[in-house]
C-alpha cells in the first residue's frame, strides 16, 4: 500500500489557509506570547481516501492524533492507549502488557492496524482481544489516524470496525523538508512503577535526504489499581526503528524504514493463581502463563509524486514483517507446555493516482505468509514428553491475498462524491492441523473470492460556515485465516478452540449519515452508523471436555447488527479557556448458540463498548505552558452475552461497574530545548476495569515527562 506517501508530499496547488474541524486533538490553533491566535494549516490525513485530505471536508469520522500529543499532551504508555479518548473506541486490556482496541464494537481480526500504510494483520490474528497493537512503539510514531467503519475497498479483509494507521517518525519535516531536532525523551510513573527512555537522532542524508534511527527501552513494574497491587503485571519492552528519506534526481523519492519490537515476560494475570478478584470474578489455577513478544518489519517504498505520463502520481513498496509470539505456561500440577507461532510476511504493492474527471485512484496489493506453528509439552520435572501436530495455528502453513481496487473522487462547490469497488482473492494452504476427534494431522487447502463496493457523499449545507452533511454506505468483508481454520488454543474462562475447517467469509453492510459544523468558536461532528453482519464466523460449544476445557468450535452463525451514535464537539470560550469532548452509545446484537444444543438465540454483542463519555477543559494563557481537567465516565455494561457471563475470570457476575475517573495534565516550556508534562491520572484512587479486560486500570498515578531537544 502506497498512500502514506502523500504524507511527505504536499503539492504547492494545495496549501489550504482556513481553520479546520479541530474535535479533541486542539488541532485548529495555538496562543502567541502576547495572547494573539496563529493559525494553523488544516489537519490533513490521508488514510480514509488514500490521498490528502482535510479532514473537515471528507465524508468519513476520523481523528488524526500527533505523537507530540501521545508523547507530551496525554503521556499515554502504549499505542492503543493512545486512542482511550476518542469516540466508538474501547480499550480492553487482556494483560498489562497487551491492550486491544474495540472499535465500534469489533476488535481482534475484525479491525485492522497499519505501519506506513502496510498490514500489521496477518492470518494468524485471533478472534477477540490480541497483543498485537501493543508491539507497535508509541513513540516511533508521528501521527496516528483513526478511520471508523467498515474499509474494505481500500483496505481489504480485517477492515470491519475501522482502520487506524500508524504514520513513523521521519528526519525531516514533511511539508518544509527541514531536518527535525534530535530528542531525549524521559516518562515516569508511579502506579506502573515503570520507566521509560527514548532518543532520537534526525540527519541529513546527502544533499537530498534525512535519516532517522530512534531507540526506546521501558521497564514495567507491577501495576498498582485502587485496590492495591497487582502481582505478575510488570514486563520489560525494547523497540528501535530507522527511517530514511532520498530524494533521486530522476524525480522519484525513496524511502526505507524498519522496526524492531522485543517484548519479554508479559504475563496473563487472570489465567494463573496471582490474579486478584474484582467485583466477583474467578481466579485462575495456572501457576504461569508468560508471553514474549517479537516483531521486525522493514519495507522499501518509492515514489514519483509528478509523473509526468498517463498517471500524476505513481507509487511501489516492497515490505516483509516478522512476527513471532511464544507462550509459556506451567499447570496447576507443575506440568507445563510451551506453544509459538513465527509469521514472515511478504508484501507487494502498487498505487496509481490520476486527476481527470474527479480524481481516480487505483491499486494493486500481494502479501503472502509463512507460517510455522510449534507446541511442546513437558512434566512436572521438566522432561519433555511430547510435540505437537501444530502450536496454536496449522504447521507449514502459507496463507496469500491479492486484492485490486479502484476508487473516484468528484468534487464540485458543494457536492462531493466518493465511489469504489474491489475484488480480493484469499488462499490459504495448511500442511499439518490436529483433527479434534481422531487426533491426528490432516492438512487443507480453501480459497474464497469477494467484490465489496463503497459510496459516500458529502453536501456542504453552508460552505461559509463549513456546515457539511454526509452519509455512505460500505460493504465489508473477512475471510477466513489460519485462526478460524486451525486454532487449537485457550479461548475464554476453561474454553480451549479446536481447528473448524469449511468456515466461509464474514459480510457486512454499514450506512453512516452525519453532519460536521464549526461556526466560530463552536464545532462539532455527530453520527449515526448501522452495520448488519451476516455470516459472522462465531465460537459454538461443542459438549466435549478437552485437557479440562470446553471445546468450541466455529461456525458462520452470527446475523445481526451493530449501531451507535458519536458526538464530538469543541468550544473556544475565549483566548484562555477551551473545552472539548465526545460520547457514544452503541448497541449490538447477534445469533449465537448458547448451548452445545443446535439451537440458534439473539444475543447481545460480546463485549460491547459502554455508554461512555470524554471531557475535557485547557486553561492556556500562553504558549508556554497549559493545564487541562479532563473526566472519563462509563455506564456499567450489564447486556451479556452467553459467552461473556461464561468469561468469569474477566466479566464480573452481572456485568463490569461503571466508573468516573477525573485527571489533571499541565505543560510547561521551559525553554526552548527543554518541556515538561506532569499528569496526574485518577485523582480519586478509583478502582475501575474496562470491560472485558483482565487487569484493573491504573489507580492514582502521577506521571512526569521531559523531552530534550537538541
Amino acid at each position: 500500500m502506497m498512500w502514506v506517501s502523500n504524507c511527505n508530499v504536499f503539492p504547492k496547488q494545495r496549501l489550504m489557509t482556513a481553520s479546520i474541524f479541530a474535535g479533541l486533538l486542539l488541532a485548529d490553533t495555538v496562543l502567541a506570547q502576547g495572547g494573539a491566535e496563529k493559525v494553523r494549516l488544516p489537519e490533513i490525513v490521508v488514510t480514509p481516501t488514500r490521498s490528502q485530505r482535510e479532514m473537515a471536508d471528507i465524508p468519513f469520522m476520523c481523528d488524526s492524533i500527533k505523537g507530540a500529543e501521545i508523547c507530551l499532551g496525554k503521556a499515554s504508555r502504549t499505542t492503543p492507549e493512545a486512542l482511550r479518548e476518542l469516540p466508538s473506541v474501547m480499550i480492553q486490556k487482556t494483560a498489562h502488557g497487551q491492550g486491544s482496541p474495540f472499535l465500534r464494537g469489533f476488535t481482534g481480526f475484525r479491525t485492522l492496524f497499519l505501519v506506513d500504510g502496510i498490514r500489521l494483520n496477518n492470518s494468524v490474528f485471533r478472534d477477540g482481544p490480541n497483543q498485537y497493537w501493543n508491539t507497535v512503539d508509541p513513540f516511533s510514531i508521528s501521527r496516528l489516524e483513526v478511520l471508523r467503519g467498515p474499509a474494505s475497498v481500500l483496505f481489504g479483509s480485517d477492515a470491519i470496525g475501522g482502520a487506524v494507521n500508524a504514520i513513523s517518525r521521519a528526519g525531516r519535516d514533511s511539508r518544509s523538508g527541514r531536518i527535525l531536532p534530535s530528542r531525549l525523551y524521559y516518562r515516569f510513573s508511579t502506579a506502573e512503577r515503570s520507566h521509560i527512555l527514548r532518543g532520537d537522532a534526525n540527519t541529513r542524508l546527502g544533499k537530498a535526504g534525512a535519516f532517522h534511527v530512534g531507540l526506546t527501552l521501558k521497564r514495567f513494574g507491577d501495576l498498582r489499581s485502587g485496590a492495591g497491587r497487582q502481582p505478575k503485571t510488570g514486563y520489560d519492552e525494547g523497540d528501535v526503528d530507522l527511517r530514511a528519506d532520498f530524494d533521486l534526481s530522476s524525480g522519484w523519492n525513496i524511502t526505507i524504514g524498519h522496526q524492531t519490537v522485543v517484548q519479554n515476560d508479559s504475563w496473563r494475570t487472570h489465567k494463573t493463581i496471582f490474579a486478584r478478584s474484582y467485583h466477583g470474578t474467578t481466579v485462575g489455577n495456572e501457576r504461569k502463563r508468560v508471553l514474549d513478544q517479537r516483531r521486525n518489519f522493514t519495507y522499501v517504498r518509492l515514489l514519483a509524486d509528478d509523473f509526468g505520463g498517463p498517471v500524476d502520481q505513481l507509487e511501489f513498496v516492497l515490505s516483509h514483517h516478522r512476527q513471532e509470539e511464544d507462550r509459556f505456561r506451567v499447570k496447576s500440577n507443575y506440568s507445563s507446555d510451551r506453544q509459538g507461532v513465527d509469521v514472515d510476511t511478504l508484501g507487494l504493492s502498487m498505487q496509481a493516482l490520476k486527476h481527470a474527471w474527479g480524481e481516480w485512484t487505483c491499486g494493486v496489493e500481494y502479501y503472502h505468509d509463512s507460517v510455522d506453528s510449534y507446541s511442546h509439552k513437558y512434566s512436572s520435572g521438566g522432561q519433555l514428553k511430547s510435540c505437537g501436530i501444530q502450536g496454536p495455528v496449522g504447521d507449514d502453513s502459507t496463507y496469500d491475498t491479492l486484492g485490486l481496487y479502484i476508487q473516484n473522487t468528484v468534487d464540485s462547490e458543494r457536492l462531493q462524491v466518493i465511489s469504489g469497488a474491489r475484488y480480493n482473492r484469499c488462499e490459504a494452504d495448511v500442511g499439518h492441523f490436529q483433527d479434534p476427534v481422531s487426533g491426528t494431522s490432516d492438512s487443507l487447502h480453501e480459497d474464497w473470492d469477494a467484490v465489496v463496493g463503497s459510496l459516500r457523499l458529502m453536501y456542504r449545507l453552508l460552505p461559509q460556515d463549513r456546515v457539511n452533511v454526509f452519509a455512505g454506505v460500505s460493504q465489508g468483508f473477512r475471510a477466513p485465516n489460519l485462526s478460524d481454520l486451525t486454532r487449537f488454543d485457550t479461548a475464554r474462562t476453561d474454553e480451549i478452540e479446536t481447528p473448524s475447517p469449511g468456515v466461509d467469509p464474514e459480510h457486512y453492510l454499514a450506512c453512516e449519515a452525519g453532519i460536521k459544523a464549526e461556526a466560530g468558536a463552536a464545532a462539532f461532528q455527530l453520527a449515526y452508523f448501522h452495520t448488519l453482519i451476516r455470516d459472522m464466523i462465531i465460537r459454538v460449544p461443542t459438549g466435549r471436555i478437552i485437557d479440562g476445557s470446553k471445546e468450541v468450535t466455529k461456525k458462520n452463525a452470527g446475523d445481526g447488527f451493530v449501531h451507535g451514535v458519536e458526538l464530538e464537539t469543541r468550544w473556544t470560550i475565549s483566548s484562555s479557556w477551551r473545552v472539548w469532548g465526545n460520547l457514544t452509545w452503541m448497541e449490538g446484537e447477534v445469533d449465537s448458540f448458547p448451548t452445545s444444543d443446535p439451537i440458534k438465540k439473539r444475543e447481545p454483542m460480546s463485549r460491547i463498548m459502554p455508554s461512555t463519555v470524554n471531557l475535557t477543559t485547557r486553561y492556556q494563557p500562553s504558549n508556554r505552558w497549559w493545564v487541562e481537567a479532563s473526566v472519563t465516565a462509563a455506564d456499567k455494561q450489564d447486556r451479556l452475552s452467553t459467552r461473556d457471563k461464561a468469561d468469569t475470570q474477566r466479566i464480573p457476575p452481572g456485568g463490569t461497574p461503571g466508573y468516573a475517573v477525573v485527571s489533571l495534565r499541565s505543560g510547561c516550556k521551559l525553554s526552548s530545548h527543554l518541556t515538561l508534562t506532569a499528569v496526574l491520572d485518577n485523582v480519586t484512587d478509583r478502582n475501575y476495569r474496562i470491560h472485558g479486560s483482565g487487569v484493573n486500570e491504573p489507580g492514582r498515578n502521577f506521571i512526569l515527562v521531559a523531552e530534550y531537544k537538541f
